[in-house]
C-alpha cells in the first residue's frame, strides 16, 4: 500500500519518509526526521527532531519519540535518537535523545518491545530483542545488551550495564552492573541466580545451563575472591561463549557487579 497521512497530522515537509509508512490522526512529526519503510505511527505520538527510525516499526498512540534530555546540562547542542527494525513502542512511551556530553546518541536496536509508560533517557543504548515492561524506567547513559527483560515499574541507576539476557524483577531497584544470564530482584536489586526459565526459553541446553550456575556460585557463593573464583571457574569449567562472557563481563565493570543476598 502507498503511504497514508491522516489529514489532522502535523508532518514537516522536510521530514523524510519511506513507502507503505501509516501516521494516524493527530501525529506530529518535526523537521530532522527520518523514518524507513512499513512502519506505523498511531494517533496522537509524536516524533521529534533529529530521530531516525528504522523499518517496521509501530510506534503507539501518545508516545513520544525523540524528546531532549531531562538533563540539566543539556544546552541545546545536536544529538540524536537511532532506532532499528521490527521494535514495537508503547503508549505514553518517551525516548530521549542524546546529549553532548554522553556521546550525542540514544540508541535502540531491533526487535525490541518497549512497553506503555517506559523511559529511555539521554545517551541509553539498548541492544536486540530487549523488553522494557510497564513503566520501567531507565537513567541515563545506561547500557542493555540483546535478549535482557526488565520487569515493570524498575529503575535503573545511570551509567548501569546490564548483561545480555539477564532478567530484572518487577519493581527492582538497580544501582550496579548485573552481568548476563542472570536474575535480579528486591526493592533494592539483589543477584539471585541463573536466569534459567529466561534461557530455557531461549534455547539454552542443560548443560549450558548447569555450567551458568556453576559459574554463578563460584563467583558469588564460594567466598572465593573474584581472581580465584575466575581461575577455577577456567579450569573446572572450562571454555564456552556464556562462560567466557560472564568472565569477561565480571572483570570489566566499572560500576561495580550488583551483590548477591
Amino acid at each position: 500500500m502507498a503511504t497514508e497521512i491522516h489529514p489532522t497530522a502535523v508532518v514537516s515537509p522536510r521530514a523524510e519518509l519511506g513507502e507503505n509508512i501509516t501516521v494516524g490522526p493527530f501525529c506530529v512529526i518535526e523537521d530532522k526526521v527520518s523514518i524507513a519503510d512499513e512502519t506505523w505511527i498511531d494517533a496522537f505520538a509524536q516524533i521529534k527532531d533529529y530521530t531516525t527510525i528504522g523499518r517496521r516499526n509501530h510506534i503507539h498512540s501518545y508516545a513520544c519519540v525523540g524528546g531532549t534530555p531531562q538533563d540539566l546540562k543539556y544546552k541545546g547542542e545536536v544529538s540524536s535518537l537511532e532506532i532499528g527494525d521490527d521494535n514495537r513502542i508503547r503508549e505514553y512511551a518517551s525516548l530521549h535523545r542524546g546529549s553532548g556530553e554522553g556521546g550525542g546518541v540514544t540508541r535502540v536496536g531491533s526487535n525490541c518491545l518497549i512497553m506503555a509508560y517506559a523511559h529511555l533517557a539521554h545517551d541509553c543504548l539498548l541492544g536486540d530483542w530487549v523488553i522494557l515492561a510497564n513503566a520501567a524506567n531507565l537513567a541515563g547513559h545506561v547500557r542493555i545488551d540483546n535478549g535482557a527483560a526488565l520487569g515493570g515499574l524498575c529503575a535503573v541507576h545511570q551509567f548501569v550495564h546490564i548483561g545480555s539476557h539477564a532478567y530484572i524483577g518487577g519493581m527492582t531497584g538497580v544501582a550496579q552492573d548485573v552481568p548476563p544470564y542472570m536474575l535480579i530482584a528486591g526493592e533494592r536489586g539483589w543477584l539471585q541466580g541463573v536466569n534459567s526459565i529466561g534461557l530455557r526459553r531461549q534455547g539454552y541446553n542443560r548443560e549450558q545451563l548447569n555450567n551458568l550456575k556453576k559459574a554463578y556460585k563460584l563467583l558469588w557463593r564460594s567466598g572465593l575472591n573474584r581472581e580465584e573464583a575466575i581461575q577455577r571457574i577456567q579450569s573446572e569449567i572450562g571454555t564456552s561463549p556464556e562462560i567466557d562472557q560472564l568472565v569477561a563481563f565480571v572483570q570489566n565493570s566499572e560500576r561495580g557487579i550488583i551483590r548477591s543476598k
